[in-house]
């Protein structure tokens, strides 16, 4: 949320240090995330007005203007469609220098002279678009120095809130909280209530009362629709993110941002019957202002009248009550919406508003009448016209009253380890408008019973007012205490390979750990698995509905955006949890991606793209610290996700521990990668088995090696000959290399040669040729029979 310091100084003295102020309100629990001006530092650009325009004689786009300075008259020429006479807009001087780096001269422009030059907003920097020049209000003063005359030299405070402090998304919320902790008055402007010129009123009828128990509506007759926000209040809307549209929405976004109290205006000749708050019939719809039509379900609490659904409760409007240009009566709306009526709806059709940011965190129960009077006072002066009385609509059960909290001061002082005075405490809790009294048969000195404002709905046990004291009485005043308990050692096994050693492993490689949500996007991820992921029945945003099937979604989006910034060689791991589709059971899985070249750009090495068997030797280093490398094995399969050619199941024995190959080509296409990419996943528990390590005599006879070279089938996976000279071979085979595959015209079509080194080793007594050519033999002959292999004579 960003707060527009000047605007803040209305309303509490924030004294002149904005980084003590930005450092304050990070203690208390709102973290100022960015400290920025409202605009870029200009210097020698004035309020100009356009006195005369006429066409460029030699050139049919441009027009050669008149135009007023405030001190002089300059003729200035200018190619913006939207120029014409009596327009107010910035206005460089000769000298000036935009933000851009370009200084102001006096030029001509096929042929005629210029003498400064009119501006767009994006030219200033205030904009990231611009349409021709900017449109400055009229009532400015023309000469008037542009920083000045906007306020350019304000400072805009990005908060980030936690979702408990709904009561400080706004203006005023804020100043409470800088009130309280530079124990200073509030001084709120003056919002007095506007009296009736008119009886005319509205009828409501509050049908779902448990979600909307208060409905707040006042009837505005012949305003003019055509008028404009005044010009202070246009750039403290654009300052907080919004942008300018009319008066009658501009001022129902201000007093948003203002009180913290969402409101909507709808036309009133467009309305029938009655205001009506009740729940969505099934299959009723909803044409939004946004132009969808989407089906409501019965869950969703609406806003009607008696013919149609006109919005979606403390969401969004509908299309069909809409300010329009022919709007001359208005029903301003401020209602009461319980959170829980109005979290997640509009998630479910990828809403997220304003509004609903404000209702789902909670509004102030007895904000309604403040907020229909500020907004009247400010309507009325924007756009004239004559209010009706305002009627509050509210369910005869409900009540904004708190219940008092009971609050003992030995507690204060245990839970926040410090000594705490009871005039210190009470003084905390008055600074935050809350109401204190002794309680029964107790004096103000042991316990008290503490009744919070309406607007601290998050505050209902004994705990939380001891969280203000601690948020006023600072943080940096509590001392550090080292813990005194017990410290219980965790368990260190040797079966298991750690986590981190499996990231240390592959950082040693060349990789960089991501970490990514376990939510995705559905239509993302049914791109690499068609299986119908567990959808989330109240999601963040529509692009994370779904839980991961796997840890490859997050990785490859990942790599997308590096490769968007120009990063072609990528390499990124992750070791984190997939859910399985359906059930949602968890699987702890270590997944990686490789893109890019072999190594980094140097002088040593040819660049070289990686291939899968780059990323093999990865797998078969993570694999290998477990001590059980000849336990797993790579098998040629296929996978909807990777390229029919390049992939493969990895199993440990028999059992099936992970995938790893090339990203399917189509799905490339379809994730907008620029570079092929290789995968590869694991589970976690299989692959990081450790084998206990033993001692092994280490031989003092020496070692024999003998080289034996197989033709086989092309389809003979190198594997399954591993596999059966293992088995043949016996325990005197201590190491098996394969050096070479070879395929030539000298061999049957179909066939492949691989020659293997074998190394042979005893450790009771040194072997002959005798044992090491019977051995040979042995292999040869199971390699035969099991393989259909026969030796390779040259």
């Amino acid at each position: 949320m960003k707060i527009s310091l000047q605007w803040l100084r209305d309303w509490v003295d924030t004294g002149a240090d904005v980084p003590t102020l930005a450092h304050s309100l990070t203690m208390a629990g709102l973290e100022i995330e960015g400290i920025h001006r409202a605009g870029p530092v200009l210097s020698g650009i004035v309020v100009g007005e356009v006195l005369a325009v006429e066409k460029h004689p030699d050139a049919e786009k441009l027009n050669v203007c008149r135009v007023s300075s405030g001190r002089e008259e300059l003729q200035i020429v200018c190619g913006a469609p939207n120029v014409r006479v009596g327009m107010k807009a910035p206005l460089a001087l000769i000298g000036a220098k935009l933000p851009g780096g370009m200084e102001i001269k006096k030029a001509k422009l096929r042929g005629v002279e210029s003498s400064g030059m009119l501006c767009s907003a994006r030219e200033l920097a205030l904009s990231e678009e611009s349409n021709g020049l900017m449109d400055l209000p009229s009532e400015l003063t023309t000469g008037q120095d542009l920083v000045a005359a906007l306020h350019l030299d304000d400072t805009i405070l990005e908060v980030n809130l936690t979702p408990n402090r709904g009561d400080c998304m706004s203006v005023a919320g804020v100043a409470r909280e800088v009130a309280a902790a530079r124990a200073v008055s509030l001084n709120s402007p003056a919002m007095s209530p506007v009296a009736a010129a008119s009886a005319d009123t509205f009828p409501v009828r509050l049908e779902a009362t448990d979600a909307c128990p208060k409905f707040v509506s006042r009837v505005i007759r012949g305003i003019n629709i055509g008028a404009k926000s005044p010009a202070w209040m246009q750039e403290r809307l654009r300052r907080a993110g919004l942008r300018p549209i009319s008066a009658v929405v501009d001022v129902t976004n201000y007093v948003m941002l203002e009180l913290g109290q969402p409101m909507h205006a709808y036309d009133l000749g467009r309305l029938s019957g009655a205001i009506v708050v009740r729940y969505a019939r099934a299959g009723e719809t909803l044409k939004l202002l946004d132009g969808r039509t989407i089906e409501l379900t019965p869950d969703i609490a609406i806003i009607a009248d008696d013919k149609v659904a006109l919005g979606m409760a403390g969401v969004m409007g509908g299309e069909d009550s809409g300010i329009g240009d022919a709007t001359q009566d208005v029903l301003l709306e401020v209602a009461f919406f319980q959170p829980d009526a109005v979290a997640g709806r509009g998630r479910r059709y990828g809403l997220i508003t304003d509004a609903s940011q404000r209702f789902e965190r909670g509004v102030d129960p007895e904000l309604q009448e403040r907020a229909i009077e500020r907004a009247t006072q400010l309507l009325l002066k924007c756009a004239g016209g004559q209010a009706g009385p305002t009627v509050v609509t509210r369910h005869d059960g409900f009540s904004a009253a708190r219940k008092p909290i009971s609050l003992r001061h030995r507690r204060v002082r245990h839970v926040l380890g410090v000594q705490v005075s009871d005039e210190a405490t009470l003084d905390c809790l008055r600074r935050l408008d809350m109401e204190i009294e002794a309680a029964p048969g107790d004096d103000l000195r042991a316990s008290w019973l503490v009744t919070p404002p309406s607007w601290r709905f998050d505050i209902h046990i004994e705990e939380d007012l001891i969280e203000e004291v601690a948020r006023l009485y600072g943080f940096d005043n509590i001392p550090e205490q080292d813990a005194t308990g017990d410290q219980a050692i965790q368990p260190w096994t040797e079966s298991r390979v750690r986590n981190e050693r499996a990231a240390d492993l592959l950082v040693d490689r060349g990789y960089n750990e991501a970490i990514s949500y376990t939510f995705t996007d559905a239509a993302w991820q049914s791109i690499l698995f068609p299986d119908t992921a567990l959808a989330l029945s109240n999601p963040i945003s529509a692009e994370l509905g779904v839980m991961r099937v796997s840890l490859w979604p997050g990785l490859i989006h990942a790599a997308r955006e590096n490769q968007r910034r120009q990063q072609s060689r990528i390499r990124l791991f992750e070791i984190g949890r997939r859910f399985a589709p359906g059930t949602g059971a968890e699987t702890e899985m270590i997944a990686g991606l490789a893109s890019g070249s072999t190594l980094a750009e140097q002088w040593g090495a040819d660049a070289t793209r990686i291939d899968f068997f780059d990323v093999k030797a990865d797998v078969e280093a993570l694999l290998a610290l477990s001590g059980r490398a000849e336990e797993f094995r790579f098998v040629a399969a296929g996978h909807s996700a990777l390229h029919p050619g390049q992939s493969a199941r990895i199993y440990c024995n028999d059992q099936p521990v992970g995938w790893i190959g090339a990203l399917h080509p189509q799905h490339m296409k379809a994730l907008d990668l620029t570079y092929p990419a290789y995968v590869f996943e694991l589970e976690a528990a299989p692959a990081l088995a450790a084998r206990v390590p033993e001692f092994r005599e280490i031989s003092r006879y020496p070692a024999i090696r003998r080289d034996v070279a197989v033709i086989v089938d092309e389809a003979t996976e190198v594997a399954a000959i591993e596999t059966a000279i293992r088995k043949s071979a016996g325990a005197l085979l201590t190491d098996l290399t394969i050096l070479s595959v070879y395929r030539g015209k000298q061999f049957e079509k179909g066939k492949k040669s691989i020659a293997l080194g074998l190394q042979l080793q005893d450790t009771s007594r040194t072997l002959t040729d005798h044992d090491a050519d019977t051995i040979v033999a042995q292999v040869v002959d199971h390699l035969g029979r099991q393989l259909n292999a026969t030796i390779r004579d040259k």
